[in-house]
């Protein structure tokens, strides 16, 4: 059976939601434990004093042993930016930005990429939508929206795995019913809680997918130093592709 393990997660930059230190020690620890093959992160620094100014896409890439990786930052401040980072055992392709900032809002963007999974001798390809979305209902709508249309996905074929995963800011989960599922997106895992981590009220984040792919298991962590590494807890999800 070709699988393969995806953990979405918010790393709040490294710091811990509690604690307020700067520790990447515990989110490697955390998602070191879960030992995924494709990891989406969102609240990625790259030469930030809060984090000692790492690249923290390679700090956690070379820590993690994942050799593939993308980086999109999106937020940029007076020293240093944060954004979104794809890291992955197989090969990323095609990567792009897909804009989804609205105007008077903090800048938004979906890193995008084909990954190419491989098993023995078979290689296939997912592709890959890591988001952020904004604050409001009206912001998460309209960027959804956009990312449903663009032409990206019409240009997908519907047998194609495609997967939108990330922080979707989605307190009362409404996002999915509404545009995910009648555009032909399944859940993944059902409003898993994963915020804040120390005491888990809201499932925020999410993961959707179609296409050739089917979902083993999902669940959130509950470990004890991913309670302390951020504000989120990972979301882990393993997939495997029908027919093979």
């Amino acid at each position: 059976m070709m699988r393969f393990r995806l953990i979405t997660y918010n790393i709040h930059k490294g710091i811990g939601g509690v604690d307020r230190r700067y520790r990447p020690d515990r989110v490697i620890a955390t998602v070191g434990h879960y030992a995924p093959d494709v990891l989406l992160l969102q609240e990625v620094d790259e030469g930030a004093p809060r984090s000692r100014h790492d690249r923290q896409v390679d700090l956690l890439g070379d820590a993690l042993g994942m050799p593939h990786r993308a980086y999109q930052p999106n937020v940029h401040r007076k020293v240093g930016r944060y954004g979104n980072a794809i890291l992955s055992r197989f090969p990323l392709t095609d990567v792009l930005d897909l804009d989804l900032t609205l105007p008077f809002k903090k800048r938004r963007r979906a890193l995008v990429a084909h990954c190419r999974v491989r098993y023995d001798q078979h290689t296939r390809t997912v592709l890959l939508l890591n988001v952020h979305l904004g604050l409001s209902g009206f912001e998460r709508t309209i960027q959804l929206k956009r990312v449903l249309t663009s032409d990206l996905l019409r240009h997908t074929r519907p047998d194609t795995g495609v997967i939108i995963a990330g922080d979707y800011n989605d307190v009362w989960g409404t996002l999915g019913k509404r545009l995910l599922e009648p555009a032909g997106f399944k859940p993944a895992c059902f409003r898993r809680k994963t915020f804040p981590a120390v005491l888990p009220m809201r499932p925020l984040d999410r993961v959707y997918y179609r296409g050739a792919l089917a979902v083993d298991r999902s669940f959130a962590s509950r470990m004890i130093i991913a309670r302390q590494a951020s504000d989120h807890l990972p979301l882990v999800v393993d997939f495997q592709f029908n027919g093979l």
